[in-house]
């Protein structure tokens, strides 16, 4: 039997560097991803997820178990991503082909035709992009909540913040996006993402990855 976090976060913080590694297995997909969302270059990006986990070893024997292991750490991962997207300072298109995409596609139907695949990345695409206009504290959270399935309640953990003030940043940033895929000629993408999302969660509930 597989064990948990707070297993292992015991066994890391007495030193045992096999536990650590196991999280950073366990996490690093996530934690990558996350990065890759928030910041728009990718070779930054996975510089920044592994010094979130660098990060996170240094400061284990101050994890005081308040919370979560993997909202600890994706509070961590956040600050240096948004961090590091400032020092870029630049906002970049969405490409079909953009990486990205592949995480933020969601039961994606390996059966559909060529064309009904290209039509999901673009779709995808257009969400992303226009995520990625969004003033910071709202990329931030819809990156969290809309593309990462975080729910709300530990993504306040994650920001230090209330859940109403998370539910108030989701309702504006989809307000936005739908004004900006509007433009577009894509007001359903939205839509059509967060069903999706909707049904990943509840196959994860009932068993699912």
């Amino acid at each position: 039997m597989a064990e948990s976090d707070r297993e292992l976060v015991d066994r890391a913080r007495a030193g045992d560097a096999a536990a650590f590694a196991e999280l950073v297995r366990r996490y690093a997909p996530r934690v990558r991803r996350l990065a890759r969302h928030l910041v728009r270059g990718h070779a930054d990006a996975d510089d920044v997820a592994q010094e979130a986990f660098v990060r996170a070893h240094q400061a284990l024997p101050r994890f005081d178990g308040r919370s979560e292991f993997f909202t600890w750490l994706y509070r961590i991962a956040v600050n240096l991503s948004l961090n590091r997207a400032r020092s870029l300072n630049v906002r970049r298109s969405v490409a079909i082909d953009d990486p990205s995409i592949e995480g933020a596609l969601i039961a994606r139907d390996e059966r559909a035709d060529a064309a009904s695949q290209l039509d999901e990345r673009r779709l995808v695409a257009a969400l992303l992009e226009a995520i990625e206009r969004l003033p910071e504290s709202l990329r931030a959270t819809v990156t969290l909540v809309l593309v990462e399935h975080v729910p709300q309640d530990q993504a306040a953990e994650v920001f230090g913040c209330s859940v109403g003030t998370i539910a108030w940043r989701v309702h504006e940033a989809r307000k936005r996006l739908r004004e900006a895929l509007r433009e577009r000629g894509m007001e359903d993408a939205l839509d059509r993402f967060g069903d999706r999302a909707a049904g990943a969660r509840k196959g994860r509930t009932q068993g699912g990855v």
